[in-house]
């Protein structure tokens, strides 16, 4: 089948059928946006997000590369059990780091682990869904706020660094109220699917450093697509 567009734009009437799709002056076809980039997959109900719903201390072991076992306490992540039909195509992470205290150590670099082949983790809360707005729809649980990886068997490995901002420094400091080390801003991690979590798997975010004052808040945003 041949394509053949027509160069500039067009005017048609609601109704009726177009002559031929629109096209550049280098004979590209030309497309356009008609709704967000994950409006579709929303609006059919396969879209989910959940994490951190409050302030989250990280300055326990767990919540670094230092823990890989079940009382990883991931500061985002999720599990996808080995009994679902479905892989977890990851969207979006998004993070705010903040200090607590004068005296800190940053968490350094985050970098995301995995784990496979889990069917026993009985933590992690109901992700909700971003069509209906409801904590339904998904076996999968998230994770975010303080809450253990219990029960899984395999081991989280470091599988890729995390571009979320951190803490600028890694060193232990001692601030005054005229001379504060400013916190890194909000940020936002893009996949666009080429991070997914089968079934059986589990991703973690994790810091690399041993983190002192500092805590976190943020959130998990994926699709769920029939393997």
């Amino acid at each position: 089948m041949i394509i053949q567009p027509i160069t500039g734009p067009q005017l048609a009437s609601d109704g009726n059928i177009a002559a031929a799709a629109r096209g550049g002056k280098q004979g590209e076809l030309m497309v356009s946006e008609l709704h967000g980039r994950f409006y579709e997959q929303a609006y059919r109900g396969n879209v989910f997000y959940g994490g951190g719903t409050a302030v989250q201390a990280i300055t326990n072991a767990t919540f670094t590369i230092a823990t890989t076992g079940a009382t990883a306490t991931p500061i985002l992540g999720l599990w996808n059990p080995l009994s679902n039909n479905v892989n977890c195509v990851i969207l979006q992470a998004c993070l705010v780091t903040i200090l607590t205290a004068l005296q800190e150590t940053g968490p350094g670099p985050y970098v995301w682990a995995s784990s496979l082949g889990n069917n026993a983790i009985t933590t992690g809360a109901t992700p909700t869904n971003a069509k209906t707005l409801q904590a339904s729809g998904s076996n999968a649980k998230v994770f975010g706020n303080g809450a253990a990886l219990t029960g899984m068997t395999g081991t989280l490995a470091a599988i890729r660094g995390s571009s979320l901002p951190t803490i600028m420094s890694n060193l232990s400091t001692l601030q005054t109220a005229a001379g504060l080390q400013m916190a890194s801003p909000g940020g936002v991690e893009n996949f666009d699917g080429c991070f997914q979590v089968p079934p059986g798997g589990v991703i973690a975010l994790l810091g690399s450093g041993t983190p002192v004052a500092v805590s976190c808040a943020g959130t998990l945003t994926w699709e769920e697509v029939p393997v």
